[in-house]
């Protein structure tokens, strides 16, 4: 899917942002990715989930696993294209768990999938979990990479790391923004504070 093509969904959507936001990871950003605002229509979760689902279809994908709250529709897209179960994790006391009965059994092939990855901590949380419950980490799906590529994921026997969208996005530390020394305020629109 063209780069263009993508923003251009993401702007008709309300889904790209532009302001002083502070991530996830708890840097600052002067824009932000709202997927739910795209996913929130079926048919753009349909066409996007889908060019992500096309990219691990021979990889014999058993499961398919994403971190609360961002990436469940994500995940469940992606499962349901893939025909494959479909689970998350989500945080309980801070720490990300399989909970719910949800478990990965040894050997299973294993996707991981996500909405937005800026420093890939929640990812990385969960590729540990599929890795305490024996599983393989065939691979790595998210729509935006806000780190345009820089930001690896540890994947097992050749497994794939892929993205629909890959934008270097300025993050500042909150002690260092420019948007904080001009007085802009600060809007967190994510799914969870800081960590």
């Amino acid at each position: 899917m063209e780069q263009e093509h993508l923003l251009s969904i993401f702007r008709d959507s309300g889904a790209l942002l532009e302001g002083h936001f502070q991530l996830t990871s708890g840097l600052h950003s002067d824009r932000y990715f709202q997927c739910a605002r795209v996913l929130q229509y079926p048919h753009y979760t349909e066409l996007l989930c889908g060019e992500l689902a096309q990219q691990f279809r021979p990889a014999g994908i058993d499961v398919v696993v994403a971190p609360a709250l961002g990436g469940i529709v994500v995940g469940q897209e992606v499962g349901r294209q893939l025909r494959a179960r479909t689970l998350f994790a989500e945080r309980k006391d801070g720490v990300m768990q399989l909970r719910r009965g949800f478990r990965i059994e040894p050997g299973e092939n294993v996707l991981v999938c996500e909405d937005v990855v800026t420093t890939g901590g929640s990812v990385s949380e969960v590729i540990s979990l599929v890795r305490e419950g024996g599983g393989n980490v065939a691979g790595v799906a998210f729509i935006v990479d806000r780190s345009a590529g820089k930001v690896k994921f540890p994947l097992d026997h050749g497994g794939l790391q892929c993205s629909l969208m890959a934008m270097d996005v300025v993050a500042y530390p909150p002690e260092s923004c420019p948007l904080c020394a001009k007085g802009i305020p600060v809007v967190k629109p994510g799914s969870r504070g800081n960590k």
